[in-house]
């Protein structure tokens, strides 16, 4: 059985940044799902406000909330403080809530900020021990100094606690489900989980899966050689193959294509072309034509998201 789920705190207050807090809370939610498969701890975030109950956002949206003192800051793993569009109202205006984020900061393993979340930190005497010789990193998602982090993007916070505490293959997955569930149009179900788990008697073709997986460059993987390799006729095989997959064979080797074209964008430095070629696009404008049309994005944008 996994480890007790991570208590994680956030921070929420009259005008807060819907975005900010939605986006971390949307990412702990993806990742206890996805650490469940890996036998891991998920998260177990909590809401909090200084009085409880409805709290209106920056947008005007309202979201219920516990009150602080309903929950015993002993055995925080981490604390998630979201900004807001004017946080120096919010300073002026409740130091009750800055000394909280004092105590509840210091009592935590770990201290987050998202965007203007740090002037609160900074307000709340949190950030005394950052070091102010560490330049500038320009461009940086998330900086990090010993507990205490730092991020523009609630998202981009949350996908590097969750690779600090899973490891960088747990948090790419959560990214690719949550990117993709955002920004793909056209087949939904194609990407969520691997080939191999869809459908429901995939295992029939995983020998055929991995012979494919290993000539992904072959220039004949139509029907009549997939059916040939499972001794199969070609309208036996497709009737078959749709049945116990849910999709066409020709379907199934583009997205294994796809799938070995995201691994080596992730985790090598080949030339785009070059990749393109090893997974059987041809050229890298049929890849790039691919990824645009399952993921919305190009390779290079991709390999920019999710390169090591």
């Amino acid at each position: 059985m996994p480890a007790l789920p991570r208590a994680v705190l956030i921070i929420a207050y009259p005008g807060v940044g819907l975005l900010d807090l939605a986006g971390a809370q949307t990412v702990l939610w993806a990742a206890t799902r996805v650490l469940a498969q890996h036998r891991l701890p998920g998260y177990r975030p909590v809401t909090l406000s200084l009085a409880g109950g409805l709290l209106r956002t920056a947008e005007g949206l309202e979201i219920e909330t516990c009150a602080v003192r309903e929950v015993p800051l002993n055995g925080i793993d981490t604390l998630i403080v979201p900004g807001a569009p004017d946080p120096d109202r919010v300073v002026a205006e409740s130091a009750e809530l800055l000394r909280w984020i004092a105590e509840a900061g210091r009592a935590s393993r770990r201290t987050a900020s998202v965007c203007q979340g740090a002037v609160l930190l900074a307000e709340a005497g949190l950030l005394q021990a950052w070091d102010a010789s560490i330049p500038l990193e320009r461009g940086a998602l998330v900086v990090q100094q010993g507990r205490l982090w730092t991020s523009a993007s609630g998202v981009d916070l949350a996908l590097a606690l969750l690779e600090a505490d899973g490891g960088r293959d747990v948090a790419v997955q959560v990214a690719r489900e949550l990117a993709v569930a955002l920004k793909r149009s056209g087949d939904h179900g194609a990407f969520g989980e691997p080939l191999h788990a869809q459908g429901p008697d995939c295992a029939a073709f995983d020998e055929l899966h991995r012979w494919l997986a290993d000539n992904l460059a072959a220039p004949n993987l139509r029907v009549e050689a997939l059916a040939e390799h499972c001794h199969m006729s070609p309208r036996n095989f497709s009737r078959l193959y749709k049945l116990k997959t849910g999709r066409s064979p020709a379907k199934a080797v583009s997205i294994l294509r796809l799938e070995a074209a995201r691994r080596l964008l992730e985790d090598s430095d080949r030339h785009i072309d070059q990749i393109a070629r090893q997974c059987g696009f041809g050229d890298e404008e049929r890849m790039r034509t691919t990824f645009q049309r399952h993921l919305a994005t190009s390779p290079r944008g991709y390999r920019k998201l999710f390169s090591r």
